[in-house]
């Protein structure tokens, strides 16, 4: 029997499946589903046999957004004490289920079909790849519901898609296709409805199959916390630094042995140890 109530998850060859698992609700948000996206992000982060994370839903949608449960639904006054706090307010469910996609040391692929509306479009931004069914319908529809983007979306979209298409998908509320999302940078490629997981799936075995764990999670980590770095020094400095500790390591000798002998390489790093520390938690989470 699952552990979790509302995802469920497997691991197969290097790759896990997240899958938002409410279709009689069409995979609305919950705090409990919130919950338990941070539970398997932290599973899959610990065990060295995940290689690549591919995040989907159950039925013929990925998240159609928040659960709602009347006028109170968004009312976070009372919610404090059970979720947390930030800067002394009660903490975003939002956040709380997606933050844990960018502290991940393994790739992130989001695989969307149907609507992913509110919550069900911004989660996937801290992921590093989308990939949308022909099917699919984003919306960051928070406008027309009275409240603002969650889930760190207003740091993440403008990074991902550029700040003049985040403000007019913001600032309309409107939903979009597949299409759209792929002209604005949402979604890296659309593909039709019935080869959507084969896709995400590929991609995630030529990452799987091919790549050193140690260098894609630094890789991860350096791209991400360079989008908002003061300079190209920055990065230097990082990139010198990983260099530096990463070069002297099993899985850059066996690199380039294969490279050498002709054979296909057998990177074997574990993890342990892997990370710039981003993004670091602040002192203002309670």
């Amino acid at each position: 029997m699952s552990r979790w109530q509302q995802v469920s998850y497997a691991v197969d060859g290097g790759v896990a499946t997240l899958t938002l698992d409410r279709p009689d609700r069409r995979n609305a948000y919950t705090a409990v589903m919130a919950r338990e996206l941070a539970e398997v992000a932290a599973v899959a982060d610990a065990d060295d046999a995940v290689r690549v994370l591919v995040v989907t839903g159950a039925g013929r949608d990925f998240c159609v957004g928040a659960d709602l449960e009347g006028a109170s639904t968004f009312d976070r006054s009372a919610q404090a004490a059970d979720a947390g706090t930030i800067g002394g307010v009660a903490r975003d469910w939002g956040g709380i289920g997606a933050l844990p996609f960018a502290a991940l040391r393994k790739p992130v692929i989001a695989a969307v079909r149907g609507a992913a509306v509110g919550i069900g479009a911004t989660m996937t931004l801290p992921m590093d790849i989308r990939i949308a069914s022909d099917t699919a319908r984003f919306g960051f529809v928070f406008a027309r519901r009275g409240i603002v983007p969650e889930a760190a979306s207003s740091w993440f979209l403008p990074r991902v898609v550029g700040i003049s298409q985040a403000m007019e998908w913001v600032a309309t509320g409107r939903v979009f296709g597949a299409e759209e999302a792929l002209r604005g940078r949402l979604v890296s490629r659309v593909v039709p409805d019935g080869e959507l997981l084969d896709t995400a799936y590929g991609i995630a075995h030529e990452i799987a199959d091919h790549t050193s764990g140690v260098s894609v999670a630094t890789s991860r980590q350096l791209l991400w916390s360079m989008l908002s770095a003061p300079s190209p020094w920055d990065a230097h400095r990082a990139e010198s630094r990983a260099l530096v500790e990463l070069g002297s390591g099993p899985d850059a000798a066996e690199g380039v042995a294969s490279f050498l002998e002709k054979r296909p390489a057998d990177f074997r790093a574990p993890l342990d140890g892997v990370g710039l520390g981003w993004p670091a938690p602040p002192d203002d989470l309670v």
